[in-house]
């Protein structure tokens, strides 16, 4: 079962031309994957979107694209709102300039996330977790999205409300890479199990913009897995 927040909706609109895309290249690098690039509109056509060879934000580096390169992309709307959807690479159109054909993608499936606001999907992902007195211990998530997850705990190592922990989450992707996000939460609702086991229920207090972008990827890849099962 997928859980999706109130803040998270299908909007049902479409970037227009001239607008900019934000994209991130999936690949096996983890260097890579987790680089921003910036690209203009050229042309919307029934089935896909043509952009400009895409730049590296901050840099001056063009993207080579190729066919079939999965992209994660956004662009933003009134308030800086982020507008999310997954695509691909179906070609290339020459004219003025060379021009990409990515896959437009269906109006369902574009997500809008208002800042601070994330998706959270269930998830049993690996949690290395460290308390501020040195204590590790390896558990499984319950669920996952931008703003914080959930683990399972079986009392080996005692949680309390309020404490911090230092987490690493194992984050696999469809096209078969694994990331690494790390980031530092605090203990905001515990709840015992019929199972004996507690549910820890934890808000990330301390996490960096890119290793936030890594979690909303995985959330968004696995939101998808689940509408086209």
């Amino acid at each position: 079962m997928c859980l999706i927040t109130n803040s998270v909706a299908v909007t049902g609109l479409y970037p227009k031309i001239n607008e900019h895309l934000y994209i991130q290249v999936a690949s096996s690098d983890t260097a890579e994957a987790e680089i921003e690039y910036r690209s203009r509109i050229a042309d919307i056509e029934d089935d896909a979107i043509l952009i400009e060879i895409p730049m590296q934000i901050g840099k001056a580096r063009l993207k080579k694209l190729f066919m079939g390169d999965e992209l994660s992309v956004y662009f933003l709307t009134e308030g800086g709102i982020k507008n999310y959807f997954n695509t691909h690479v179906i070609g290339f159109k020459e004219d003025v300039i060379r021009m990409i054909k990515i896959r437009k993608p269906e109006a369902e499936h574009i997500f809008k996330i208002q800042r601070r606001s994330f998706l959270r999907v269930t998830a049993e992902l690996e949690l290395a977790v460290k308390d501020t007195l040195g204590s590790r211990v390896l558990v499984r998530t319950d669920d996952v999205g931008g703003g914080g997850t959930s683990f399972l705990s079986d009392g080996k190592v005692k949680f309390a409300v309020a404490d911090k922990l230092s987490c690493w989450m194992l984050l696999p992707y469809r096209n078969g890479s694994i990331e690494h996000a790390y980031f530092e939460g605090e203990i905001v609702r515990m709840k015992q199990l019929d199972n004996k086991r507690n549910l820890v229920m934890l808000k990330f207090s301390s996490i960096s913009d890119a290793e936030r972008q890594k979690i909303i990827r995985f959330c968004f890849e696995r939101q998808f897995d689940f509408r086209n099962r």
